[in-house]
């Protein structure tokens, strides 16, 4: 599913505009990114939560050449689903 799929799912559920659904949705993960960058973890109850996990410094091998290289540390957002999700799923 594409994002103007699920644009045009969530209008035909909710009676609103794509315009205004469209709107909405990129509100919704402009915000859940906003609250990520400044380290905090958004929870949606029975659907999952996002968060930013540290991934240390390693050392990495270049398939191609065998080299050793140094993969610097840094953050990676993160998502668990939630119970609900889980067993829809199943």
């Amino acid at each position: 599913m594409t994002k103007s799929d699920l644009v045009d799912s969530v209008a035909s559920r909710t009676g609103l505009t794509k315009k205004d659904t469209a709107r909405t949705i990129d509100a919704i993960l402009e915000t859940i990114k906003e609250q990520l960058r400044a380290g905090e973890k958004v929870q949606l109850v029975g659907f999952g939560s996002f968060e930013v996990k540290r991934r240390e410094a390693r050392v990495g091998r270049n398939p191609k050449t065998m080299e050793e290289i140094r993969i610097p540390a840094r953050n990676v957002p993160v998502f668990r689903a939630g119970k609900e999700l889980k067993e829809s799923v199943l």
